[in-house]
């Protein structure tokens, strides 16, 4: 069996190579492939070249296989040929700089390939350019079409154009020509050449100079200008004439004065002017075409016929019901054309006229207000038509007298004893207005408002008396020609709110005789102690209790003493404080507003439990504010804290900051109003001994009091 087995493998074998050599693919091999240069791997530009690839196959076919010969530059595919043949000659006539390179040929036969070796030729040399124009007669600014080629040539080239020694151009080209425009700008002959690179062979060099073509570039002549006469006076008649010599076709002509285009035309122009005085400077005539541009210059200086009048106005500034006055002249005029009476003047107001003449005298008023101009006008001999100038314009606006001062403290009130500001002001008054406080007992002060924002404000340290604000005045001037205005203190009284801070209570204590020194002592029925005690020579002593309020209210009296040990004390007053009326209407408008709160929300529950028993409800509400029975008193004179008193004043309320709960406006006892208490003598009294000592020896003690129909007798005090 594995006779047979190989017997039969050998025979499927030998049945596939048979197929296989007499109907499959054929079998072949390259056995090489080489490439000739000839006549060298180095020739100059223009030589005839021949590049012979030649490929050996061995293979057992009676028929030629088929050869793809593929010639490659730095292996890039120059030339292919499909062929039966072992050979194929691709051939350079003639070989140029752009032919250098890298070279290979490779054969390709069915699905197998082969190359040969390298070989690298150098072609030295560039082809000379041809340069050719369209025109060889331009004139400046033209342009001349040019052509550069290298017909030889191939690949991408630069060109180059040189007009005389200078390079004008260069372009840059995918093919062995170029076509391009050359702007030739200054006339005279000239010479046009061109040359070329190849573009990827640097090493290849530039081609020489192509042919030069000779170009001839006419001249753009000058522009002239032409003017009547050199002295030259307002209202002369100037012409302006500007042309180009030979010109060129489309060639424009402009006329410019500073920048400004007075005239233009084609070829030449003509421009007539009636001059004035600042129509003097430079003119230029400018001849354009294409790029190119000529210029021509002429100055010329016009001399005035008269200067420029002047507007005068006296006194520069004014004030209403003032008077003022406008004069109007000219300082300077051509004699040659004119004499100054020639000069005629017109003064308007607000482009109105407003008087045939130089002058113009009026009471100023708002409805003078406005524009003054003045405007002259002369004719000169030998002229056509009148020349007119205008005046600079003035402005006038009549300032406002300054109105009478109004003196006001800032922020409507003051409190006595403490800094505050007085401000000045005027109603009516141009600025800048000056004031001026004044007081007989202080330097004046001034300041000075330049702005509607301004204020004229003064800071007073203090004032201790409410008479001391009739010292203030206040003046106010805008104007030193006229009188200033003034104001007194009188308004200040009237619309300041004076304020004391809170009230001192002064006990004052009377010795009628005795031999000094004295001692005065002080009590308060509230106290164990004494208030103070002070020695003096005198027969009268003061104390000040500073800033009163409720705790200082109770009975008070004085004992006095001396070297003799004989103490004697003085009568009790009682003292009352009483609570402030601004306090008071706030308590009962704190009670009010409880009392409605509270009736509101019986209202809400009644409304929001409309399904429940009814039952009787009955609401007290008691007052915040009780009685103010613990209210001291001094008879019916009560000293109450911090009260809008005027100090000084004897037996005022003195209002009190602390608010009892005990207190209200209901008072159980009721207050007596008293006529004006007289003041009495009160005699010397013994001193009560579980109150103070009482020594004998000294005169009669008198404290200054007050008679009340209840026959009670109280202390002087004054409230400052």
């Amino acid at each position: 069996s594995v006779f047979v087995s190989v017997f039969l493998l050998s025979f499927l074998l030998h049945l596939l190579l048979t197929v296989w050599w007499s109907g499959g693919s054929p079998v072949f091999t390259i056995d090489s492939v080489t490439l000739k240069l000839d006549p060298s791997v180095e020739v100059t530009s223009g030589t005839f070249m021949d590049l012979n690839c030649e490929v050996s196959v061995s293979h057992h076919q009676s028929h030629p296989l088929t050869h793809s010969f593929n010639f490659l530059r730095d292996n890039v595919l120059v030339y292919s040929k499909n062929t039966t043949e072992p050979a194929v000659l691709h051939q350079l006539t003639p070989a140029r700089a752009a032919n250098s390179g890298t070279y290979k040929c490779r054969v390709i036969v069915q699905d197998k390939s082969k190359g040969s070796s390298t070989h690298r030729l150098t072609v030295t040399g560039l082809q000379m350019p041809v340069l050719q124009v369209t025109s060889q007669i331009l004139f400046e600014g033209d342009e001349v079409a040019a052509t550069c080629s290298a017909p030889d040539e191939s690949g991408s080239l630069l060109f180059h154009f040189y007009q005389d020694q200078e390079k004008i151009k260069q372009v840059r080209a995918s093919g062995n020509s170029v076509e391009t425009r050359l702007e030739l700008k200054h006339a005279g002959d000239k010479h046009l050449r061109c040359y070329f690179e190849i573009t990827m062979l640097p090493d290849a060099g530039r081609s020489n100079n192509s042919n030069t073509v000779k170009v001839m570039v006419k001249a753009l002549n000058h522009c002239a200008t032409r003017e009547a006469g050199k002295d030259v006076i307002e209202g002369d008649i100037v012409e302006f004439v500007c042309r180009v010599v030979n010109p060129p076709p489309n060639v424009a002509v402009f006329l410019t004065k500073d920048k400004r285009m007075l005239k233009t035309a084609y070829i030449s122009l003509s421009h007539s002017l009636r001059v004035l005085a600042e129509d003097s400077g430079e003119y230029v005539c400018k001849a354009d075409r294409g790029n190119v541009q000529k210029e021509a210059y002429e100055s010329i200086k016009v001399k005035e016929l008269f200067s420029k009048p002047v507007l005068v106005m006296k006194p520069r500034e004014v004030f209403e019901i003032e008077r003022f006055t406008l004069n109007c002249d000219t300082d300077r005029y051509s004699h040659e054309r004119i004499n100054i009476g020639d000069v005629k003047y017109s003064l308007f107001r607000n482009q109105v006229l407003l008087t045939s003449g130089g002058n113009y005298t009026a009471t100023a008023h708002p409805s003078l207000n406005g524009n003054y101009s003045c405007q002259a006008q002369a004719l000169g001999r030998g002229q056509t038509k009148k020349i007119f100038k205008n005046s600079t314009q003035i402005v006038l606006k009549a300032k406002v007298p300054v109105s009478v001062p109004l003196l006001s403290v800032v922020g409507g009130r003051l409190i006595l004893g403490k800094p505050f500001q007085l401000q000045c002001q005027s109603d009516n008054g141009s600025l800048p207005i000056t004031y001026t406080l004044l007081s007989p007992h202080r330097q004046a002060e001034f300041r000075v408002v330049h702005s509607p924002w301004d204020l004229a404000l003064f800071n007073i340290t203090s004032i201790h008396r409410s008479i001391d604000i009739h010292s203030f005045s206040c003046k106010a001037e805008n104007n030193p020609s006229q009188p200033y205005m003034e104001s007194s203190g009188d308004h200040l009284r009237r619309t300041a709110t004076i304020i004391v801070s809170r009230p001192d209570l002064t006990l004052t204590c009377t010795v009628q005789r005795g031999t000094p020194p004295i001692t005065y002592t002080w009590y308060h029925t509230k106290g164990a102690l004494p208030l103070v005690s002070k020695t003096t020579n005198d027969m009268r002593l003061s104390h000040s209790v500073q800033g009163v309020s409720r705790e200082h209210g109770g009975g008070y009296y004085c004992v006095t003493n001396n070297p003799s040990n004989d103490s004697q004390r003085s009568a009790m007053v009682t003292v009352g404080v009483k609570l402030a009326g601004w306090k008071k209407g706030l308590i009962a408008a704190l009670c009010i507003l409880l009392t409605v709160s509270l009736i509101i929300i019986i209202l809400v529950k009644k409304c929001l439990l409309p399904f429940r028993r009814e039952r009787t409800m009955e609401l007290s509400v008691n007052s915040a504010s009780t009685k103010t029975d613990k209210t001291l008193r001094l008879t019916h004179g009560e000293v109450n804290e911090a009260a809008n008193v005027t100090p000084g004043v004897m037996g005022k309320s003195v209002w009190s900051d602390h608010v009892s709960g005990s207190e209200s406006d209901d008072q159980t006892r009721e207050e007596t109003e008293v006529p004006e208490p007289q003041y009495t003598e009160v005699h010397p009294q013994e001193v009560d001994p579980t109150r103070a000592p009482v020594k004998k020896g000294t005169d009669t003690v008198y404290s200054e009091v007050r008679n009340s129909n209840q026959g009670k007798t109280n202390i002087l005090f004054n409230v400052h």
